[in-house]
């Protein structure tokens, strides 16, 4: 074995060819040297911080892929147990989506495997409680959805039949009906009314509109926008007057705005009766009743007995009703929260700990509007020591992971004393929009579709005769002006947007649609056999200024593009979704000066830098204010 000596490799390291100048974007994706993608994004050299980034970003690829594969090889190993038909239903309810256990049909809700479940029932009446059945499973350790034989109202059915329940406590329900602030006009709240009945009187409605994380800040007051918005959205359903208790903007991701839900709830509703969270699917119902089963606003010992519910992006996870105590907010415990919220809004970042500033970081990578919800009557476990066992963490693809000791101790349970007089917060199944894109989509598709992680504006300058693409899920054709005009794009950053002329528009769909190109769907020549054709609906606007978007125009649940033309100048355009999806012109847009949140103009092409806004962390003092 020898060294290279330093003269030597000086000399390696001159001769060494450079690398020729490589060109990225529409003509490299598709091969190069095609009229039709003609708009190519240039390379150009980063500072430090920038190639830090990529660093980052890369090895973030790089570990999203090995997750992608480790899914792929888990949903191959995921296969349904033996069913036993001869067993009867449990009665005992999963933990994770609230269907009844059984092991009799590996296709219905509720499913263990025979194996499985005998064995649960064999340790005992608590041998099912806490237990989940394989499709929760799945979902949490897996990342995939194990397909279930469900009448397309069974989640309807199950929300009206718990709404017209008898009035517990001499009173009806309070409604926190979860609103998608990115799906306005919200299709199911208008079906509130149908599914109470006539004869089911409810003690209001709080709408809460969720995912405002997600959002960009286009101009200052953009959170008392979006609320206009929403209460526009149930002024047009009826909804009105004392019906409607509030309106609360919250991310139940972050945490943003949640405390002050809480505060709102023990203030107006205390502990006057139960309470049901009512939505459509993927509206974030059970992440808002995760949040809330480890905030103030549950019983204190309810977080080591209630287990949380089964989150993941495939719409109708939950399939029946999951709940937790509501807590009675006496007036010292008002008093003592009041206090621990006032001493917390007192700090700056550099004075939490390591462990808080790290999970704000995670937090801040996902969203824009960050919140922090804690607990006033029961001290969060925290140790500076993580104890790690690598044999604890790692298992077969073929087995179950190992559980730690201190899982198999006995499971606590509530008291008769704790829960006999209780108010229950309800956690429902989400009721499915019709004329919805992700109905048509597959589970990796799902999760492209749906964004996970703050929305980076993509804006593009186009001429009349210009083809903007979102993916293969949506298009728009500028048709007919006399200008120049801006286009938006407000999805998931992981769907491509691509721009061609509209000369070439059919045939780029008709050879990159299911392709790497245009990225969803997925699947080539056979997924599009089974997809539906893009449908047309042509658009009139007429713009309003440079800077103020007129309209956008919402492909079904893959996103929207915000329009932005000069004043009077006249738009024909014409857009398309898949056949059997709403396309919806929203008037007024939701962020209507969104076109301001770019880059400069990358030359030569129709695009613009991107350019993320900071992140803006709730009830934390900025650092050096007084």
């Amino acid at each position: 074995m020898f060294r290279l000596g330093p003269a030597l490799l000086a000399r390696l390291a001159r001769a060494r060819p450079r690398a020729p100048l490589r060109r990225c974007g529409a003509a490299a994706a598709a091969g190069g040297g095609e009229e039709q993608e003609r708009f190519v994004f240039l390379e150009y050299e980063m500072d430090p911080a920038e190639k830090a980034a990529a660093a980052a970003l890369q090895r973030e690829r790089k570990l999203k892929a090995r997750r992608e594969r480790q899914a792929r090889a888990a949903a191959a190993a995921v296969v349904p147990g033996l069913a036993d038909p001869s067993v009867p239903p449990s009665g005992v309810s999963c933990s994770g989506c609230g269907a009844e256990l059984q092991c009799g049909d590996g296709g219905a809700p509720g499913f263990v495997p025979a194996d499985k479940y005998r064995g649960l029932v064999s340790e005992g009446p608590a041998g099912l409680r806490g237990a989940v059945c394989q499709r929760c499973w799945a979902l949490a350790h897996h990342g995939s959805a194990l397909r279930l034989r469900l009448p397309p109202d069974e989640h309807r059915r199950v929300v009206s039949a718990a709404l017209r329940r008898p009035p517990r406590h001499g009173r009806g329900p309070l409604l926190l009906y979860v609103l998608d602030v990115m799906e306005l006009p919200d299709p199911v709240l208008p079906q509130l009314p149908a599914l109470l009945g006539p004869d089911v009187p409810a003690a209001g409605v709080l709408v809460v509109g969720n995912k405002v994380d997600l959002l960009p800040a286009d101009c200052r007051g953009h959170l008392g926008r979006l609320r206009q918005r929403v209460a526009a959205a149930c002024e047009r359903a009826g909804l009105r007057g004392a019906a409607l208790v509030d309106i609360r903007l919250v991310s139940a991701k972050t945490g943003f705005g949640v405390e002050g839900l809480v505060s709102r709830l023990q203030r107006s509703w205390k502990c006057a009766g139960d309470v049901y969270l009512l939505g459509a699917t993927n509206s974030g119902k059970s992440t808002l009743f995760n949040t809330l089963l480890r905030s103030d606003y549950c019983k204190s010992r309810a977080l080591d007995i209630i287990d949380r519910a089964t989150v993941s992006p495939w719409p109708g996870t939950t399939l029946n009703l999951l709940k937790f105590p509501i807590i009675n907010p006496t007036c010292d415990r008002i008093f003592r929260r009041q206090e621990r919220l006032k001493e917390e809004a007192t700090k700056t970042e550099d004075e939490l700990s390591s462990e808080e500033k790290k999970y704000l970081n995670q937090l801040k990578k996902q969203g824009y509007l960050v919140g922090r919800v804690g607990r006033t009557f029961q001290g969060q476990k925290s140790s500076s020591e993580i104890e790690f066992d690598p044999d604890m963490l790692s298992y077969s693809m073929d087995e179950d992971p190992s559980c730690s000791p201190k899982k198999q101790e006995k499971r606590e349970e509530f008291t008769h004393n704790e829960v006999k007089d209780a108010r229950w917060c309800f956690d429902t199944p989400g009721i499915v929009k019709e004329d919805c894109v992700l109905n048509l989509l597959t589970e990796k598709e799902v999760k492209l579709v749906l964004p996970s992680h703050a929305i980076i504006p993509r804006t593009f300058i186009l001429k009349p005769g210009m083809v903007l693409f979102l993916a293969a899920l949506g298009r728009i054709d500028y048709l007919e002006g006399k200008k120049p005009a801006w286009f938006s794009v407000l999805a998931s950053n992981l769907l491509p947007v691509h721009v061609t002329m509209l000369s070439d528009a059919d045939a780029v769909y008709e050879k990159h649609a299911a392709q790497e190109f245009l990225k969803v769907p997925m699947g080539g020549e056979e997924r599009m056999k089974e997809f539906p054709p893009l449908v047309p609906q042509d658009i009139t606007l007429t713009g309003i200024g440079t800077t103020e978007a007129v309209a956008d125009i919402k492909l079904s649940s893959a996103g929207w593009v915000a329009v932005t033309a000069h004043a009077e100048e006249e738009l024909q355009l014409r857009a398309y979704t898949p056949k059997g999806t709403a396309l919806v012109v929203r008037e007024p847009p939701l962020l209507p000066y969104i076109s301001a949140i770019r880059g400069v103009r990358i030359p030569g092409t129709p695009a613009y830098r991107t350019k993320k806004p900071p992140s803006f962390v709730e009830n934390l003092r900025t650092t050096g204010s007084r």
